[in-house]
């Protein structure tokens, strides 16, 4: 199999499942608990959770919250601030995670204020234009570090700067899933006061995320309970998914530059062969748009994206035509949507990520397999 979904989950790190081998056996321990045994789960947790402060720039370890996924990570980073001593507004842009996106919708139930910040056809948001956004009702600004499904990395840090000019105690949300494999992603480096990772997008278990904030920063719970991490996020740790999660991360950290390198030449590679190959092709994304090296995002005209998915599965080839959140019937990407693409082009469109598995020569072989797809199905 060519698995090219690396942005839906990629396979785990031989550290990850290392770290994760002693509390999957023998340690089982609640770190809740008082006794030996949940002390020791404690201690690993804490380990945990001071290693996850130091990689993204937390000032204490306990600005650092264990949470279930990127998606809890998401809801408890807007909706958390926005909830805290009222019921406050939020800014974002029409093509975050749906995590983002649905919370905004449920905080406007509420009736708390909700602006959606237009992007460009690039899906591109503009600094000066969030910052305009901004009113006196709002406390928390979301955009993501890089789309999901086209790759495209927005201008975070001058987001940032742009709200705090003006707005100085409004806070400032940044959802990092998808960046940090091949990016350099932390509180400092984006300028952004919480930060939303997740562990399967870097070769990590799934069900285990994190939000880090910058100390000081009011949290109302999502999740109401026991009263664990600071009473902001109550349930029992996954400490076997928290520990492999950090091992995950320092090692896709260590990776980096080797990641960028042999994806970055696998990507090129496609891409060259697949414009020789097919040259009605047509990429989403022009090349001089900032977006991760990991992910390519086309068309075919005439081509159904799900038909040329299920011919590619057939072939051996793991792609997919966008988020791999969505469940239930199939519908048009609100990414693709905003960027202003008809929905007859978006129904065409199809994402191949690569991941830090992924061989220089995968690219010439995904390109092979467009081609061999689409022999059969024009």
């Amino acid at each position: 199999m060519l698995y090219l979904d690396h942005a839906a989950t990629t396979p785990m790190r031989p550290e990850a499942r290392a770290a994760m081998a002693p509390y999957l056996n023998g340690e089982f321990g609640n770190p809740s608990g008082m006794h030996a045994v949940s002390r020791r789960a404690k201690d690993a947790l804490e380990d945990a959770r001071e290693r996850l402060a130091h990689l993204l720039g937390a000032a204490h370890p306990l600005d650092v919250v264990f949470t279930g996924g990127g998606t809890e990570s998401d809801n408890l980073g807007v909706a958390g601030p926005a909830l805290a001593g009222g019921r406050r507004g939020v800014v974002t842009t029409p093509v975050e995670h749906a995590a983002v996106l649905d919370t905004a919708r449920f905080l406007a139930g509420l009736g708390c204020a909700v602006e959606i910040v237009a992007v460009d056809d690039q899906g591109r948001v503009d600094p000066e234009a969030v910052a305009a956004s901004v009113g006196p009702a709002t406390r928390v600004v979301s955009v993501m570090t890089a789309n999901n499904e086209t790759g495209v990395v927005q201008p975070v840090a001058q987001v940032a700067a742009a709200v705090r000019k003006d707005h100085p105690n409004v806070v400032v949300h940044s959802d990092a899933v998808q960046a940090l494999a091949s990016r350099p992603v932390g509180l400092g480096t984006l300028g952004v006061d919480l930060l939303t990772v997740a562990s399967h997008k870097v070769g990590g278990p799934t069900g285990v995320g994190a939000l880090v904030l910058r100390g000081g920063i009011d949290l109302e719970p999502i999740i109401h309970g026991g009263g664990q991490e600071l009473g902001r996020r109550s349930g029992t740790h996954d400490v076997a998914g928290i520990v492999g999660m950090v091992a995950a991360i320092e090692a896709a950290v260590a990776d980096r530059d080797r990641f960028v390198n042999d994806v970055g030449e696998a990507r090129k590679r496609f891409e060259t062969a697949l414009a020789a190959a097919i040259p009605d092709a047509v990429f989403t994304i022009d090349d001089e748009v900032d977006r991760l090296v990991q992910h390519s995002h086309f068309r075919v005209p005439g081509v159904d994206a799900e038909t040329l998915l299920i011919r590619l599965d057939t072939l051996g080839v793991a792609a997919s035509a966008g988020s791999a959140c969505h469940s239930g019937a199939r519908e048009v990407s609100h990414v693709l949507g905003a960027m202003g693409m008809a929905p007859a082009a978006a129904a065409e469109c199809v994402r191949f990520t690569f991941g830090w598995t992924t061989r220089r020569g995968d690219g010439d072989d995904a390109a092979d397999a467009m081609a061999s797809a689409l022999e059969g199905l024009r």
